[in-house]
């Protein structure tokens, strides 16, 4: 089972998307545990601030380290020192995020996702505590639980036995460094326009090739980076 802690001073934010939808249903499935802390029931009385000014000047606000150590430590202590954590800052100047992490974090035990507010944290954070920073694209967000939620369903979906269907996870875009192919339902026909024959043939070897056809043809006209690399394999 894979144990989630959420680090964040707006703990409803998080609690609204894990309790819902897949992520509320790998719960329920008992294939995934979350924990949300949050930041303010472990910072220092009187005033309980879990920011301050930045030393050196400057606009804006950062996150305390005192709050996230306190925290990290007592997961550790209750779960285990010896266990393993991949602990998760999203951030606008880390690594790029893709499938293929997606994929490595869904086979790790426990991770720990610390939220980032105002300016940022405390540095002490990222090169004591942090083992990933991540981005999710090049653009800055008010806080860290939606990136946060954003990297955890990615990784959820990807757990055998939260879909109902992990054969449909695994053809998903970027899997193999190519896009979807394009998807129809019912009705045959709709607003003039007609579902491929070739999905109505029953012919699956067709329908492979296709597919195959769409995902290539789509991933070159809108993805040229990852048709480079598609073709280099």
């Amino acid at each position: 089972m894979l144990n989630v802690y959420v680090l964040t001073p707006f703990p409803n934010l998080v609690q609204i998307i894990t309790k819902n939808s897949i992520l509320g249903r790998a719960k329920k499935k008992g294939l995934v545990s979350y924990r949300i802390y949050n930041l303010f029931d472990y910072s220092n009385p009187p005033h309980n601030r879990i920011d301050d000014y930045p030393f050196g000047g400057g606009k804006g606000m950062i996150l305390k380290p005192e709050p996230i150590f306190r925290i990290i430590k007592e997961i550790k202590a209750v779960n285990g020192e010896n266990e393993k954590y991949r602990i998760i800052f999203p951030t606008p100047d880390g690594k790029q995020y893709n499938q293929k992490k997606a994929s490595k974090f869904s086979k790790c035990d426990n991770i720990i996702f610390i939220c980032g507010h105002y300016k940022g944290i405390d540095e002490r954070v990222r090169s004591i505590l942090v083992t990933d920073e991540i981005s999710i694209g090049d653009f800055v967000l008010t806080g860290g639980e939606l990136p946060s939620m954003i990297i955890l369903d990615s990784i959820i979906r990807l757990i055998p036995g939260v879909l109902n269907s992990f054969e449909s996870a695994k053809n998903d875009s970027f899997m193999d460094q190519l896009l979807d192919h394009p998807h129809y339902t019912r009705p045959e026909k709709y607003k003039e326009l007609q579902v491929p024959n070739v999905l109505l043939s029953g012919n699956h070897q067709e329908i492979d090739e296709w597919r195959k056809n769409k995902r290539e043809e789509k991933t070159k006209n809108i993805r040229p980076d990852l048709w480079k690399k598609y073709i280099k394999k």
